[in-house]
């Protein structure tokens, strides 16, 4: 396991500097611009992203940059088919990214960071009966920079029961701002995924952040609500969407983090996978235990 590098002192006045900024404002800004089909906006804003992290199209499904009619499209782009192999018999990754955390969730507590926790029922949008189902269970918390891939897929087959909207923050998710900011994934804004699958309940969880312009799911498109309070979707019958393990389930639209949870004892998670390691969409994180 990697120890994270402490927050530098330019990480602790950006931090400290995004307290005070409108957040939301800048994060409206961003959704503009970057669905902008200007053509040497987009262009620029696409060259740039590309050279400065070494994002690498010769995964994408279409690997010319001027095909894309806007940033955002180029952004969230589709990949080769063949690009993310699918572990077999495994709990997968839902993202491109780097583990921030992975393991047990201690009676309601997951650990954000080296001296950092937060609580499930906050970051289940105060819903105490949700967080009943995962206490002492399993989370993993996968961060997506610049250069990942951007579309986040089902980590086991499961059936779609609900969806929250939560209203929150928009803070950076980066390593060093979960070092600085308390509770952070229980502060931003996220869409909580509920699904049932034969293990039992699972989450997952995409939590926005600054330049987040907006997240979105398969069933729902752009995920929007009023702010205040969680805005909770709940799907019956034919609603009720089945995917099979890796589908698509949604995207973000600039970087941001996906948490999974899972209940107690219902997977065993792989020794080859920690806090540090990077990973890719369908890669193993565990093993799941049928049966238990």
């Amino acid at each position: 396991m990697s120890t994270p590098a402490a927050p530098s002192l330019l990480d602790r006045l950006s931090t400290n500097l995004l307290r005070i900024l409108p957040q939301h404002l800048l994060a409206a800004g961003m959704h503009r611009l970057a669905r902008a089909e200007t053509p040497w906006v987009k262009r620029l804003l696409i060259e740039k992203i590309s050279r400065r992290y070494g994002v690498d199209m010769g995964e994408a499904a279409n690997p010319d940059l001027d095909a894309y009619p806007s940033f955002n499209a180029f952004f969230t782009r589709e990949l080769k088919e063949d690009a993310r192999p699918l572990a077999d018999n495994a709990i997968l990754s839902p993202a491109d990214g780097k583990v921030s955390q992975i393991g047990a969730i201690d009676g309601e507590n997951l650990l954000q960071a080296k001296g950092h926790s937060f609580d499930l029922t906050a970051l289940l949008g105060g819903d105490k009966q949700a967080a009943h189902l995962f206490e002492n269970g399993l989370f993993a918390t996968v961060y997506l920079s610049p250069k990942d891939y951007h579309r986040v897929h089902i980590p086991y087959g499961g059936t779609l029961t609900s969806m929250v909207f939560v209203p929150g923050d928009l803070f950076s998710v980066s390593e060093a701002t979960t070092q600085l900011v308390p509770n952070l994934f229980a502060r931003n804004e996220r869409v909580i995924c509920h699904f049932d699958t034969e293990l039992g309940p699972m989450a997952v969880i995409l939590v926005g952040a600054i330049f987040v312009g907006s997240m979105e799911t398969v069933w729902h498109g752009e995920v929007r609500a009023a702010r205040g309070q969680p805005t909770k979707w709940t799907y019956q019958g034919e609603q009720q969407a089945v995917f099979a393990a890796g589908d698509e389930i949604g995207r973000f639209n600039m970087g941001s983090t996906v948490i999974v949870l899972l209940p107690a004892g219902a997977a065993s998670w792989s020794t080859d996978v920690t806090a540090g390691s990077s990973v890719r969409m369908g890669q193993a994180l565990a093993t799941p235990l049928i049966g238990r």
